[in-house]
């Protein structure tokens, strides 16, 4: 459909033509405010408006009421919620796990004095969380040209208590007829909603006001620049197809602003979310559902906000040991005989690794997923597991959540519905078909139905972990049928959750079998950072996917994710996807910036192994042995990651918030605390760096260099890459080199202290 600039068709998505039998319902004052158990439940009249491109009542139909519920909890939390379809509220769900800290906060309201017309919530705790203005907007008559403004409910909301930043409805208009955001309202089709017609109400909408240097960030692994302002997302996820437009593996409904806040919309509905775009004053979410609940979220730092969420969305676990070393894979091994032949060279040249990977090619036939091994090219799989282990590798597999037709399981699969059904006899849709396999998957594994969660645990992939299998890639999940039947919801309603039912079932019986709970992820929502871990997609193997896929990997920490990983060097070749040969440049660059990530992993359609690239060999083991000398620090901040709102890799912005370069720094980041590192996205082995303020040490040389400036064009030969520490920095590392972390010892971890004599560490 064409953009035609108006919030009624390209935000509320109604049709230009006018033509659907759909109405809109504009939020009118409140008409009643009392105290319910602890909520204040706020009566919200909504008018229903004329049929046309300006808004104005249709006073012929009455009003319609819905309660908003607001209700507070410890910390710093204030949730509002409605509904227009006769859901009900909850406090647990596949997305919420409330940690025991949250506590329910009782209100009461307090009445403005005499002559005032409104109250101020208050929570028992004595801190002012809302104020609902009642009061008659003041005037200066002097035209009728145009007619009044519609009443509106103002209601500001101070989830903190801070009431230097309150987080306002917005009404927002340029005249009466003509609304950039209403600030809360639903869409009702074919005919007239009623309070008992629930049915007929789908779309609702809820809008803040904003600054006008308000910055935004988060909303899942996004391949956008720092700032997000001016950007509307459809929170829909989808097969990203690489790391640099605007489809999405990860949505994840929660943003962050630069006014310390957050917002999190309790939803797996299709969405939509614009952060200042439709109209620079306002915030606007749309759900496909006409349901609203949202978490408005305090805090003094984005660290305390994202603990928050996770505090309702649930905690990051700690990932194994061996996840933290290399991960070496491509598209695909197909044989014992080509695996141990790489495992055997990484040895002999002391490449440290730990993790072996198989993609696609483990099967009977390549990409025709049946969770078993291809007899003739692995006629051993358990002897090859155990050799593999007893030479410091462990083993992780790939699969997806689809069955195909020609799958050994699909007929058990059809007749006990562990897979979508579907909706007409003839269907043969491939919903989760993948980009590079032409085979029909007959369905997607029903997850909302517990006895084919079972069956995918105890019959795909427990076999394969008894057999001693450490990891299951938990790939696609972003897609499934939609033209099918869920045994308990809706596919609509699935579509975005999924991921965190599929993933959840994978990590929990890995966990079982292997005592190490673990997945390698592609597709997220919300909650599914419990379950770790995730990466970033097919990247292209060059200079834009780099840097696209560092943009997802700090909107994802910012997003609630602790742990993110992405294919080094890039997963595609460029400009032949699967035949191009790899830029040696993207691989080195590529491989420092891997070294800094919470989890390193090679991964393409083309070699990957780095002894095919002669040249560069010596400079990438160099990187390697680094990276396992790391993982002290990566492990004790890991740690510190799974009870904060810290990420591993985290933007500028988590440490300064208020430096307002930062909002717009997409290009460098924090790894852990200490660690400020500058990775080298181009081919001219220059790059300008940005340093926040205070003294900065160079990791690697100990030059001093002070900070709230910019350092222009510095150069940066191929071996090297900018890493800065604060003076008295104290960094944990393992000593010696090693072949994989079987053969750490870490009590024998050696600490560097950033003293004025630290002159650099060498590596």
């Amino acid at each position: 459909m064409k953009q035609t600039n108006y919030h009624l068709f390209d935000f509320m998505d109604f049709d230009p033509s006018l033509q659907k039998d759909e109405a809109l319902w504009k939020a009118y004052a409140p008409s009643k405010v009392e105290e319910r158990n602890g909520d204040i439940i706020v009566n919200i009249p909504y008018q229903k408006q004329l049929h046309q491109e300006d808004m104005a009542p249709d006073a012929a139909v009455p009003q319609q009421s819905f309660d908003l519920i607001i209700r507070a909890y410890e910390p710093d939390i204030v949730r509002l919620f409605t509904t227009m379809s006769g859901d009900e509220m909850t406090e647990a769900d596949d997305m919420l796990m409330m940690a025991t800290e949250v506590r329910h906060l009782p209100l009461t309201i307090r009445s403005f004095l005499e002559g005032s017309a409104g109250c101020d919530i208050v929570a028992a705790n004595g801190k002012k969380v809302a104020t609902i203005d009642l009061n008659e907007p003041r005037l200066d008559k002097w035209s009728d040209l145009l007619p009044a403004p519609q009443p509106a409910p103002f209601i500001t909301f101070y989830p903190d208590g801070d009431e230097t930043k309150g987080i306002a409805l917005s009404d927002d208009h340029f005249s009466p007829p003509r609304y950039d955001a209403l600030p809360l309202g639903f869409c009702s089709v074919g005919g007239c909603a009623t309070t008992t017609k629930h049915a007929s109400n789908e779309r609702a909408t809820i809008s803040f006001k904003c600054t006008p240097d308000e910055c935004f960030a988060g909303t899942g692994e996004r391949f956008r620049k720092m700032d997000l302002s001016g950007q509307t997302f459809q929170l829909k996820n989808q097969d990203g197809q690489g790391v640099n437009n605007r489809r999405c593996y990860k949505n994840i409904p929660f943003y962050l602003s630069s006014r310390m806040y957050g917002c999190f919309y309790h939803t797996s509905d299709y969405c939509k979310l614009s952060l200042a775009d439709h109209s620079t004053r306002s915030v606007q979410f749309l759900n496909d559902r006409a349901t609203l609940d949202v978490f408005l979220i305090g805090g003094q730092t984005p660290e305390e906000i994202l603990k928050t969420y996770r505090m309702l969305t649930g905690f990051p676990k700690m990932p194994p040991l061996w996840s933290f070393g290399i991960w070496m894979s491509r598209m695909t091994y197909f044989s014992a005989d080509e695996v141990n032949a790489i495992c055997d060279r990484l040895r002999l040249e002391h490449y440290p690794c730990d993790v072996i990977h198989l993609d696609t090619g483990w099967f009977r036939t390549d990409w025709l997923c049946e969770w078993k091994f291809n007899p003739e090219r692995f006629p051993d799989p358990k002897g090859f597991i155990l050799h593999l282990k007893d030479n410091g590798f462990k083993v992780s597999l790939w699969q997806l959540p689809y069955v195909a037709q020609g799958a050994e399981q699909i007929g058990e699969a059809k007749e006990n519905k562990y897979i979508s059904q579907p909706m007409q006899e003839e269907d043969s849709s491939t919903g989760g078909a993948s980009n590079f396999s032409t085979l029909d998957y007959a369905g997607t594994i029903d997850f909302t139905y517990d006895e084919a969660t079972r069956w995918y645990k105890n019959q795909l992939l427990k076999p394969l972990l008894d057999m001693g299998v450490k990891c299951i890639k938990t790939d696609f999940g972003e897609n499934i049928h939609m033209d099918h039947r869920y045994h308990s919801m809706e596919p609509e309603r699935l579509n975005n959750i999924y991921s965190l039912l599929y993933q959840r079932a994978a990590y929990e019986v890995t966990k079982e079998v292997t005592g190490n709970g673990i997945v390698w992820a592609r597709s997220a929502w919300a909650g599914c950072q419990r379950y770790p871990l995730h990466w970033g997609g097919d990247s292209a193997s060059s200079w834009d996917g780099l840097a696209g896929s560092l943009k997802g990997g700090l909107h994802f920490g910012l997003s609630g994710f602790a742990f993110w990983s992405h294919d080094v060097p890039g997963f595609h070749s460029i400009p032949d996807f699967m035949n191009s040969p790899l830029d040696e440049q993207v691989y080195v660059r590529w491989t420092q910036f891997g070294v800094f990530s919470s989890h390193m992993r090679y991964h393409g359609t083309c070699k990957r192994e780095p002894w095919h690239y002669p040249a560069i060999a010596p400079i990438v083991k160099r990187w390697w042995k680094l990276r396992y000398k790391l993982i002290p620090y990566i492990i004790e901040q890991s740690e510190l990651a799974c009870k904060s709102g810290y990420p591993i890799v985290r933007a500028l912005l988590f440490h300064h918030p208020h430096d307002r370069q930062v909002w717009h720094i997409d290009d460098e980041y924090y790894f852990g605390n200490d660690f400020l590192v500058c990775p080298v996205i181009n081919s001219r082995n220059h790059r300008d760096i940005y340093l926040p303020e205070g003294l900065w040490v160079n990791f690697f040389t100990g030059e001093r260099l002070q900070g709230a400036r910019w350092y222009y064009n510095v150069e940066v030969p191929l071996d090297q890459m900018p890493v800065f520490v604060r003076p008295e920095a104290v960094i944990r590392l393992y000593p010696d080199d090693v072949d994989s972390t079987d053969d750490m010892d870490l009590s024998r971890t050696v600490t560097i202290e950033i003293t004025k004599e630290y002159e650099g560490t060498s590596f």
